[in-house]
């Protein structure tokens, strides 16, 4: 079987890491992955999970299998920082939380889900998206389709051409939205935005799905769960994926979680129930190591409050790049205006480079950003700061 098989097709993100750590060049930069970088370069352990993860070894006594849905206090944990405090979805019995394996184990398994219970409904993603977004829906057997996103000329949310479009969706589909730093143009909406949209997403019987990899990294832990609050708040069902590879820095601990909304706790129960099924026939239970460090930290607030200020310090770094980036373009004589980087938020930006400068970048200097332009500003340094900027304006022409 195997002899008759074609090359496979890379990874749009993560066949550029395997390039990178195959290029032998000393001076190379890596803006591709998602992943953040402290002021040396490196991807650190955040000393809150440090901390738990040694209360976690002193404590444990046990390596038995978890529920199909995870930890039950984790769960908790999720919804109160999606929702906040004594949320009436919550004490309602509307919410329930599956722990799972990442963000993208959480989108897979609500692209099962989706499938199974409503297997004529197509899925509707931002143009652009996250690359992982359609392979991960198409591969859950999903029709994918795409509405407006990102306003290339102004480098702002194209918001009358989205809501139009999703006027237009038919009833019963399902629209996936970015909760903050939307991935990969780091354009959000604002405020009056997410109402308008959660207004058209409620008469027009949609299905939010909503992807919130970045709590934290825009605003706050607090502000960016603003746009997720109005929309189910609007909407009698929904489906909400979280991560926290990034907020706790648990890349490799695989830690996410699928929130499901319902109608009221009978039919949330129900289903819950199903959810269990897709569960039971993907990965059966998730893993327990990373879910309790998150756990163990949510639930001390002491240890909270260390981390909430890790947070904090991250976001700050990454806005500050973001600053010095544009800054530092301006120096090195770029005539053309990258000021909308620094008004942009999240780990990336859509920098408006063509694919072919892109190929330049890598092929020239080293330097590996997705063919689509997206940077991770994230990996941005104070150090690798000139000879990026450097490359980029010998690439994009100064002056």
């Amino acid at each position: 079987m195997f002899e008759d098989f074609e090359p496979a097709q890379p990874d749009a993100i993560l066949g550029l890491v395997e390039a990178f750590k195959n290029d032998a060049n000393p001076a190379k930069i890596n803006l591709s992955v998602g992943v953040f970088k402290d002021a040396e370069g490196n991807t650190p352990i955040l000393p809150s999970v440090k901390a738990a993860e040694q209360q976690i070894l002193r404590d444990e006594v046990s390596k038995a299998y978890l529920p199909m849905t995870g930890l039950p206090e984790f769960g908790s944990c999720v919804q109160q920082l999606l929702f906040g405090s004594g949320h009436d979805l919550v004490e309602g019995g509307r919410a329930v939380t599956a722990q799972t394996p990442g963000g993208t184990g959480a989108l897979r398994v609500a692209g099962d889900f989706v499938r199974t219970m409503a297997p004529g409904a197509k899925i509707w993603l931002s143009d652009p998206t996250w690359p992982n977004h359609p392979g991960i829906f198409q591969a859950a057997g999903l029709a994918v389709e795409t509405y407006p996103y990102f306003d290339a000329a102004t480098n702002s949310l194209a918001a009358d051409s989205m809501l139009t479009a999703l006027g237009r969706i038919p009833a019963g589909d399902v629209v996936v939205l970015h909760g903050c730093c939307h991935n990969p143009t780091g354009v959000d909406p604002s405020v009056e935005q997410w109402q308008q949209i959660a207004e058209v997403v409620r008469q027009r019987r949609l299905l939010p799905l909503i992807d919130f990899a970045y709590q934290g990294f825009a605003e706050g832990l607090e502000s960016d769960a603003g746009g997720v609050r109005v929309v189910v708040e609007a909407v009698p069902e929904a489906l909400l994926c979280s991560s926290f590879s990034k907020n706790f820095g648990l890349y490799n601990e695989r830690v996410g979680a699928l929130t499901l909304i319902g109608r009221d706790r009978s039919q949330t129960e129900l289903a819950l129930g199903h959810l269990k099924l897709r569960i039971r026939t993907n990965y059966s239970n998730p893993p327990v190591h990373g879910a309790t460090i998150v756990t163990t930290i949510l639930q001390d607030p002491a240890q909270r409050t260390v981390w909430e200020d890790e947070v904090r310090q991250m976001r700050s770094r990454i806005n500050g790049m973001r600053e010095l980036f544009v800054k530092t373009l301006r120096d090195k004589g770029v005539s053309r205006d990258f000021s909308f980087i620094s008004r942009q938020r999240g780990m990336f930006s859509f920098s408006g480079l063509t694919p072919d400068q892109v190929e330049s970048l890598r092929k020239e200097y080293a330097i590996y950003i997705v063919s689509s332009g997206r940077v991770n500003v994230a990996g941005m340094t104070e150090a690798n700061m000139d000879p990026l900027c450097e490359a980029i304006a010998a690439v994009v022409g100064a002056g």
